[in-house]
């Protein structure tokens, strides 16, 4: 599928309800759990995602709108959760995700993106080249990788416990 706005803003929407449906609620070892070492669990994806809201998605839009692909993006900090999050509730955490979306898709509907804007160039400080289409584009399935990783994070707290039936469980198999 080539992107588009009107088919990629859907599901930006609907991630902050998908991850409170999923998370909201649920007792500290479903949300803190991980895959292993030097793994992310469902609260640190969330703190993650709102630090991407703060940092990342509609400021490296309007970046790029701004510099066009003279001045890079500034570096995403990939680890600022783990220090943002601390004391905080995943509650806490997924309602300010959704406040935070909310005004990102209030912003980029504000902007009023035509498809020549889209093709506009950019320049990402360690990948080089982008376009406004592809950063768009890469929100999108941004927030769908992690909801794959949280939900994987998850069943992978019952990898020993489902026996037998491993073998068919593609989400603990896989590492």
């Amino acid at each position: 599928m080539d992107f588009s706005l009107p088919t990629a803003i859907p599901v930006l929407a609907r991630t902050p309800a998908v991850l409170a449906t999923l998370l909201d609620g649920l007792p500290d070892p479903w949300i803190h759990g991980t895959d292993g070492p030097e793994t992310w669990s469902p609260f640190d994806v969330v703190g993650h995602l709102i630090h991407g809201e703060r940092t990342d998605w509609i400021p490296r839009v309007e970046h790029l709108l701004a510099h066009g692909d003279a001045v890079p993006f500034p570096v995403f900090d990939r680890f600022a959760q783990f220090e943002a999050s601390r004391g905080r509730t995943i509650h806490e955490l997924l309602r300010t995700f959704t406040e935070l979306r909310a005004v990102s898709l209030r912003r980029l509907e504000e902007l009023a993106l035509t498809p020549a804007d889209l093709d506009r160039p950019g320049r990402h400080p360690d990948l080089g080249p982008v376009t406004l289409r592809q950063l768009l584009a890469t929100w999108v399935v941004h927030d769908l990788d992690h909801i794959a990783q949280i939900a994987r994070s998850m069943g992978r707290q019952h990898a020993d416990a489902v026996g037998p039936w491993r073998e068919y469980l593609r989400i603990i198999r896989e590492a």
